[in-house]
């Protein structure tokens, strides 16, 4: 999974510091929305040609990451 995490990158010089894909103007949580609305990875692929599909695994990963909730 760390490999797939190396891909989302945080400059706060693009898209206003948001988590990103490979310092691409390409937003984690728009790949996440466009999957939450039914897309599938080709539909995603063949509309943004300058991603690849360990871009949007590395998403995937970057959402379960951040959903891990921490008991103490």
């Amino acid at each position: 999974m760390s490999v797939l995490l190396d891909r989302i990158t945080i400059n706060p010089k693009i898209c206003h510091g948001k988590p990103i894909i490979r310092n691409k103007r390409y937003p984690v949580e728009l790949i996440l929305d466009l999957l939450s609305a039914g897309s599938t990875h080709g539909e995603i692929l063949a509309d943004y040609p300058a991603l690849e599909e360990e871009d949007i695994l590395a998403c995937l990963a970057y959402a379960t990451k951040l959903s891990r909730v921490v008991s103490t």
